[in-house]
């Protein structure tokens, strides 16, 4: 084949090392910003242009022959080098440009991360974020994502992460609830008031308690609780109990607003719920050896934002 038409044949190639990256034609195109119909056209152009079969389809994933393999190998590190130039061109440019695409929990995204999002745009006004709402927890690089949050104690040794915050879980109420209910003292009165939680195992009702300042492992008290709605979103929870529904068990970043407006009210603050939520928030990358401008801005700006978590008072 002569030089020509292996040139023409270059895209083809990177779209190859794309599909190799993301696993299926799905997150290929989203990563490439184009149709899933457009990148197995590319493709059976490319095996055409081969001669061979490179890669075999499914109707869920994608397997790459041995010829496939081998093209995908022997270009992969071309194709780095060549990332590696351009981003370092762009990186003179004064300007900071780019898509970052981010997954985010649906209750923390909604209630503080958007909120905040005009002063990122403002401060860089080239660049787009594009978010995804999602409480489940997608495959980073393989569904085409810069970033993810994650509400989570731990994060997976497979990622670059940052810790954002330490975050609580509080019990609260409106005072409307309390006047017609009465106001619990300890967390066996929880027994006898209308709850709202999240069902998680499926169906679970049951709040951990540990006392603040006693170190003993007596000090843990576990109590079933019943109410008239569980859920399996914070924000959905907190909305009922601003409607006087019952008592809710939240994280502190659903809770804040509501807490500081003084339409909630904190309960048993002499005990800590454990167990519920997630004690730390934290951003997460793909591991990578060039990281855009972008991103690398879109983390700094999350880390500044929420260094000191979410104030209730």
């Amino acid at each position: 084949m002569d030089t020509e038409k292996v040139e023409a044949l270059w895209t083809h190639l990177h779209w190859l090392n794309v599909l190799a990256a993301q696993g299926t034609f799905t997150a290929a195109a989203a990563r490439l910003g184009v149709s899933k119909a457009a990148v197995s056209q590319r493709i059976a152009e490319l095996e055409r242009a081969a001669g061979v079969v490179l890669v075999q389809r499914t109707t869920r994933s994608v397997r790459f022959t041995e010829a496939g393999t081998r093209l995908v190998d022997e270009t992969r590190q071309d194709f780095e080098r060549i990332a590696a130039s351009f981003a370092s061109v762009r990186e003179l440019a004064d300007v900071v440009r780019g898509t970052v695409r981010v997954t985010a929990p649906v209750a923390f995204a909604r209630q503080q991360l958007v909120p905040r999002l005009a002063e990122f745009s403002r401060a860089y006004p080239e660049v787009r974020v594009q978010l995804e709402l999602s409480d489940r927890l997608s495959s980073i690089a393989s569904e085409g994502f810069d970033l993810a949050i994650r509400h989570s104690a731990q994060v997976p040794d497979t990622h670059v992460a940052w810790k954002l915050c330490d975050t609580r879980s509080v019990i609260v109420a409106t005072r409307t609830y309390l006047e017609q209910r009465g106001v619990p003292r300890a967390p066996d009165d929880l027994a006898v008031h209308d709850c709202l939680y999240y069902p998680r195992p499926v169906g679970s009702g049951v709040w951990s308690f540990e006392r603040i300042g006693r170190r003993a492992a007596s000090a843990r008290v576990n109590v079933t609780v019943n109410g008239p709605l569980s859920a399996n979103n914070s924000e959905a929870l907190r909305d009922a109990a601003l409607e006087h529904l019952g008592i809710a068990l939240l994280p502190d970043f659903t809770a804040q607003s509501a807490l500081q407006s003084g339409k909630l009210v904190v309960l048993l603050e002499n005990w800590r719920p454990v167990g519920a939520f997630a004690s730390q928030l934290h951003v997460l990358r793909p591991y990578g050896v060039q990281v855009a401008r972008s991103v690398k801005c879109f983390i700094d700006f999350l880390r500044q934002t929420f260094k000191d978590g979410f104030p209730l008072g």
